[in-house]
């Protein structure tokens, strides 16, 4: 039995940090992606939405914002930590990728 409450709390674990890996992975493609010159914002939180929802599924898509500061875009992603399966306490991951903006001269 204990062998058994071992192996699930590690694949438990295991895939906790899959969605951590892959959100964190979302938010810096579409922060690359948000800072080219020839993208609008908005492309870069729509594309890290559909990373997020081919990898993870419709939920943890939800919450992706995007702020500007100077020079820098940041991609935020908050969603749930997953506990038991892909159920988990909401809003208790919070991840962003961030990249410098590109200027057209």
């Amino acid at each position: 039995m204990l062998i058994v409450t071992l192996t699930i709390g590690l694949i438990q674990l295991g895939l906790a940090f899959y969605v951590r890996n892959t959100l964190i992975d979302a938010a810096a493609e579409g922060a690359r992606f948000a800072s080219l010159a020839d993208v609008q914002p908005s492309e870069g939180v729509d594309r890290t939405r559909r990373l997020i929802r081919d990898a993870l599924g419709t939920e943890y898509a939800d919450r992706v914002w995007l702020t500007e500061e100077d020079d820098v875009v940041a991609m935020h992603i908050s969603a749930h930590l997953p506990l038991v399966g892909l159920i988990g306490i909401d809003r208790t991951l919070e991840v962003a990728g961030h990249a410098v903006r590109e200027h057209l001269d």
